[in-house]
Formats: C-alpha cells, sequence, structure tokens
C-alpha cells in the first residue's frame, strides 16, 4: 500500500485533518496563545499543526537554547512556493534559535537528476532570498559536509529498506541514491546538534515532509543509549546500548539511587533533571543525546492555477528572478474564486476562501490583516471584482519583488564570500 504523503510529489495537497488524525500531529492552537506577537503565519491559520512544538515554545519564553532548521532540493530557481517555511526559519531566528539550512543537492541530483554545477547555481538563489529576509546561521551544501556524511551513514545502521517502503512508497525500482538521500535528510535534521550541541530543534515543514520527521523522530530515539521514563513515584533510567561505564555513572550522579541489571530507578528527582543529566552522561560516552526533533506544519498556498504549487508547473507559480511581463501574466490568468458572470457575482459575492489570488494576498502580499480582511469582506459583498483584485494584486507582487531583489543585491557578497561568485 502507499503512503498518504509523498515528499516529491506535484499532485493535489493531502487532506491535512486526516493526515492529522492518522499520523498524531497536534493541531498548533493550544500553544499559539502563549506566543507573543505572533507572526502572520500563526495569526492567519497558515500554521496549523505540530510535534512537539511546546518544546520550542518553552525554549522561547524562558530564552534558553534551541535549533531551526529547514532544507532546500535546488532542482530549480527558487518561487513563491518556498517563500512560507523562508519566512518560518527567519522568524524563529529572530526569536532566539540557532538557524541551520541545508541546501539538499545531493537530493536533487539523486531525485531530480540535476546537475552539480546546477544545484551549486541554484543553491545560491536560495540562499541569496535567506539571507534578504534576514537569515542569520549556519549554512551548507549537503555534499562538501563531511560531518553530516558521517552522521547519515551512523543514521543508516538504525534503518532497514523495508521502514523506507512502509514511510515513503520505495519499491525494488527505487535507486540507491534516492534511498540515501532521504537518510541525508535524517542527518540535516540531526545536524545543529552536533554541530551547536544537543537543545530542542524546530523544522518548519510544509505537510508533505512529515515522513521525513517521523523517520527523523524514530532514528534519534534509536540513537540514544538510554531511555528515561517518568513512573510512580521515582523515575527510570534504562539502558538500551549503553556501556556499562554510563550506566554506573547515571548511578553516581544520583545518591541514593537503586542501580539494577540494565536501569537505574531515581527517587526524589524531577524528570527534568534526569533526562538532562542522563543527556549529559551519554555524551560524555561517546553517545549523542538527541533531543527528538519538533516541528511545526503548514499549509500549501495554492497554485496560481489551483492545485499544489510546484516547479514541475510553471504556470503554478513565479520565481523571484522571473521576467516583470511574465510574472504579470501569470496573476492575470490566475484562477480565481469568481463567479461565471460580472452580474452572478454582484449578486452572489465571490468566493475568497478557494481562491489562489485572495490566497496570495493572505499568504505573502498583504502584512496588513485590517486590509486582508477587507478584500475578503468586498469580494464576499460582490463589491470587489476579480480583474480588480488581480491588478491590485498584481501591484502588490510588483512592489515585493522589485524590493526582495534590491535586499538580495545588498547581501550577494555574504554568499559569494562563502561559496564563491557564479561563473556565468
Amino acid at each position: 500500500m502507499q503512503p498518504e504523503i509523498n515528499p516529491w510529489s506535484v499532485q493535489a495537497t493531502p487532506d491535512a485533518e486526516k493526515l492529522f488524525t492518522d499520523f498524531g500531529i497536534e493541531p498548533i492552537g493550544p500553544l499559539a496563545h502563549r506566543i507573543h506577537n505572533p507572526p502572520p503565519f500563526i495569526r492567519r491559520g497558515i500554521v496549523v499543526g505540530h510535534r512537539d512544538y511546546g518544546r520550542i515554545v518553552d525554549a522561547i519564553e524562558q530564552k534558553t537554547p534551541f535549533h531551526v532548521l529547514t532544507g532546500f532540493m535546488p532542482s530549480g530557481h527558487p518561487h513563491l512556493g518556498h517563500l512560507m517555511v523562508m519566512k518560518e526559519v527567519v522568524w524563529h531566528v529572530q526569536a532566539g534559535g540557532c538557524g541551520y539550512v541545508a541546501i539538499a543537492d545531493r537530493e536533487a541530483h539523486a531525485v531530480r537528476q540535476t546537475s552539480w554545477d546546477a544545484c551549486r547555481r541554484f543553491g545560491k538563489e536560495y540562499l541569496l532570498c535567506l539571507y534578504a529576509l534576514g537569515f542569520e546561521g549556519t549554512t551548507y551544501y549537503q555534499s562538501d559536509n563531511t560531518i553530516l556524511k558521517d552522521l547519515a551513514f551512523e543514521a543508516a545502521t538504525k534503518v532497514n529498506f523495508s521502514d523506507l517502503s512502509a514511510i515513503y512508497g520505495f519499491s525494488q525500482e527505487t535507486g540507491l541514491a534516492h534511498a540515501m538521500s532521504t537518510i541525508t535528510q535524517v542527518a540535516d535534521i540531526l545536524y545543529p546538534q552536533i554541530d551547536g550541541g544537543p537543545a530542542p530543534t524546530v523544522v518548519p515543514v510544509g505537510i508533505d515532509q512529515d515522513p521525513h520527521i517521523r523517520l527523523t523522530r524514530d532514528v534519534a530515539f534509536k540513537l540514544r543509549m538510554f531511555t528515561v521514563e517518568q513512573r510512580e513515584g521515582y523515575v527510570s533510567v534504562r539502558s538500551k546500548n549503553a556501556p556499562e561505564g554510563a550506566i554506573e555513572a547515571v548511578s553516581d550522579a544520583f545518591p541514593g539511587s537503586k542501580r539494577y541489571e540494565g536501569h537505574v530507578d531515581i527517587h526524589g528527582t524531577g524528570l527534568g533533571h534526569v533526562q538532562e543529566a542522563t543527556r549529559q552522561i551519554e555524551r560524555d560516552f561517546g553517545g549523542f543525546g538527541f533531543y527528538s526533533p519538533s516541528s511545526t506544519y503548514h499549509l500549501f498556498m495554492p497554485g496560481l492555477q489551483g492545485g499544489k504549487m510546484s516547479s514541475s508547473v510553471p504556470e503554478s507559480s513565479f520565481t523571484f528572478f522571473e521576467q516583470a511581463d511574465s510574472v504579470q501574466k501569470k496573476i492575470m490568468n490566475a484562477l480565481t474564486g469568481g463567479r461565471m458572470t460580472r452580474e452572478e457575482q454582484v449578486r452572489l459575492g465571490g468566493e475568497p476562501d478557494g481562491c489562489p489570488v485572495f490566497q496570495l494576498n493572505r499568504f505573502h502580499m498583504e502584512e496588513n490583516d485590517s486590509e486582508l480582511s477587507e478584500i475578503r469582506r468586498a469580494c464576499l459583498a460582490g463589491e470587489l471584482l476579480c480583474g480588480t483584485c488581480k491588478k491590485q494584486t498584481h501591484a502588490r507582487v510588483a512592489a515585493f519583488i522589485r524590493d526582495f531583489r534590491e535586499r538580495m543585491e545588498s547581501v550577494r557578497h555574504i554568499v559569494e564570500e562563502a561559496y564563491g561568485p557564479d561563473t556565468e
């Protein structure tokens, strides 16, 4: 049976509510009220779900360390569909997170057969966009990162092909390089805890990327030396594959604890303190001490012609390097939530919630919540017709792209200092 979600598909977007039920993703709502001055993607219900995001909210509130990571597959120019996750990463950095961005050139080469030279060129474009939005932190290409590749090899010891078949639907026809690229992505997600030390790590993704999160959480657990569990009246630390010296170190760290074969029971100490002490002991004995990664899940902005936005469907989006007349044409030809005739539109009103043009404003182009509400109200009332709305939206898009390109030029030196100038 094929899995419900495929990270490489260009087909219609998955049913979010069904996936939440099937895979245990939690709604973001109960945590949103704890976020001071929440960003638009949370205020507007674009980020809808999470796994263990409470850890990240705690870290933001308490000003304790956390990491934020994302990756981009450089198989083409960055486009509108990539903008949401870029904004999410930048916001988490500004909220105190340590930022990491992976350019997934191994994945692009394995899955899309993108040449290494093209991967390098496209990757620089993604980095220009990120720095222009205000990103600060660590960036790397997968193919250049030896520590990452060693971590991927270690992660692969905890995964077999039947796991990949169950999660991704891989078959006997799946290339080994494709399978290896998924393990490299597991290493990407865990890499910040190697480079910057163990800390809660959030990975903002679209719902279709959840298979990578589930696999990584499983691998992170399997790479731990101990499980630490709250029992009635005590905390139990149980060895999974810990050396004898590490078990002894846990016992010594908590005077009065009860040492058994393969586990230690600790009374009178909170679960959190035991978890942190055990994590450090793992590190002292050559282990990883990983936190299981957290994740947030955003809805997909529909493509300009409906369906999923993808670089494989040029009419569904526009890149940030596209000619102005091409961008204008795509917006003016976009599918809308309007009626069949002008008379029906005035009489019945439009349907903005299903309109790609309105969603373009909701996701990115109208920053003022009051103005966005007025656009929606006028559409529903039949006061704002589709042609006028498209013209107004195009004006916002054109202004955004002009400003974005200027900011990209102002940060170009950062990318060139790290990765060299373009040769073309």
